[in-house]
């Protein structure tokens, strides 16, 4: 699962010098990661960069994820409820959205994008509903936060770019690869986004126009939304620095040593 993440590991060498990094490939394909891993994930690559007298830094990602350790936020693990699931198992996904409704109000529709993902949810309501689980130990973090203010056209521009870019890469042959190696259409769906459109587009569901223009679209409604989401976090308190994305590169790297010396 390189393409489809956008793992980038060439840009892992800069100048020549190879840049350590962590959390990257720790869990096989087809494996269901939550926030509540990475926290823990986090914080154990967080205290060894530390213990080495490093500055972590903390890059890329989704909006939730990364407020979820900046904010030190008190995430439970859940469990597989094998009975709950199994009474799920052959309800559609309107009755699973009529289900998850009862238990709180539906703000992200991610979390009814297929049916997997909706029994899950049901089922982290449910054990929120009558346990008390383990929380992280995460305390909030005294960050610098930077991020990169671009344009909404030239942003378009950009992932439209970079889509085409990584379909002529071979992105179709990753997921076939990662389909043919044994591992459930469903599974790979419920990542969403390219292995969602690839997978349904491989197992004949789509058309190659439609699962291209299908999944544009979506990746350009993700970018939106953490766009939101950044936003918020300013709301909720944590100060972003935006560094303007047409500066040339020694500029924002200046810029951002100027930030770190202040």
């Amino acid at each position: 699962m390189d393409l489809g993440t956008g793992k980038d590991l060439d840009e892992y060498t800069v100048n020549g010098e190879k840049i350590n990094h962590h959390i990257i490939d720790i869990r096989d394909a087809g494996y269901k990661y939550n926030v509540y891993e990475f926290q823990k994930d986090f914080l154990s690559a967080y205290n060894e960069i530390k213990g080495k007298g490093k500055i972590p830094v903390l890059c890329g990602g989704t909006g939730m994820y990364i407020e979820s350790v900046l904010k030190g936020y008190k995430l439970l693990s859940v469990p597989e409820n094998k009975e709950l699931r199994e009474s799920l198992a052959h309800k559609s996904l309107d009755e699973l959205a009529i289900i998850l409704s009862a238990y709180k109000k539906m703000h992200n529709k991610t979390d009814i994008d297929t049916a997997k993902r909706a029994i899950r949810e049901i089922e982290i309501q449910e054990y929120y509903k009558n346990a008390t689980p383990e929380e992280t130990e995460l305390s909030p973090l005294n960050s610098l936060i930077i991020g990169v203010d671009i344009d909404r056209e030239e942003r378009r521009r950009k992932i439209s770019k970079r889509l085409k870019e990584r379909l002529e890469e071979g992105m179709v042959e990753e997921v076939k690869a990662l389909l043919d190696s044994g591992i459930a259409p469903e599974d790979l769906i419920y990542y969403g986004l390219e292995y969602k459109y690839l997978t349904l587009y491989l197992t004949g569901k789509l058309s190659y126009e439609e699962m291209t223009s299908s999944l544009e679209i979506a990746i350009h409604q993700f970018a939106k939304r953490q766009m939101t989401w950044f936003r918020g976090m300013e709301k909720r308190g944590l100060k972003i620095n935006w560094i303007d994305y047409t500066l040339s590169m020694d500029d924002k790297v200046n810029s951002i040593l100027e930030l770190i010396n202040n």
